[in-house]
């Protein structure tokens, strides 16, 4: 039986590779990110918005899905970023990130369909706001970029989001 999110994430994505889709979405020296609750050590977990890609599923209509179920935001797919890895055994996941602007919606808490509650929030956050957030609150990508512009403007790239444990 399934007790909390942790457990019903290594229930579901546990000893197999998942390919991720991530949206970095920045206006106005702001970036949409989700509020996870029920993650990790500490119950909250900060991260753009994305999700699993499906069977059949193209990179572009996954990141429109996931954004609009986690933010109510209807967005176009623009340029590849970066690509990250988690091998946090019993997870692993390869993470695509791509430039993504928002063209319609209004910002507002959605959902996870494959795991109901865990999303607590939705919020456009500045730099200052970001580097409040605890480090192991917030995605492991925070760790490796000095500021929001730099998601944008930096070559694409490859980063190991390593970590041997999962809580």
């Amino acid at each position: 039986m399934i007790h909390t999110p942790n457990e019903a994430i290594v229930e579901t994505y546990g000893n197999k590779v998942r390919v991720r889709v991530c949206g970095i979405c920045v206006e106005e020296d702001k970036v949409v990110m989700v509020k996870h609750v029920g993650l990790g050590e500490s119950g909250v977990f900060w991260c753009p918005p994305g999700g699993g890609l499906a069977f059949g599923e193209s990179v572009s209509e996954c990141l429109v899905r996931e954004f609009l179920e986690e933010t109510g935001l209807h967005i176009i797919v623009g340029k590849f970023l970066f690509a990250g890895e988690l091998l946090a055994p019993p997870l692993h996941a390869v993470e695509l990130f791509f430039e993504v602007k928002v063209v319609s919606g209004n910002l507002q808490t959605g959902h996870d369909p494959e795991l109901a509650g865990v999303i607590a929030e939705v919020a456009w956050l500045n730099e200052s706001q970001i580097r409040e957030i605890p480090l192991g609150q917030i995605h492991r990508l925070f760790h490796h970029f000095q500021n929001l512009s730099d998601f944008l403007h930096k070559p694409e790239q490859f980063i190991f989001f390593a970590q041997r444990k999962y809580s």
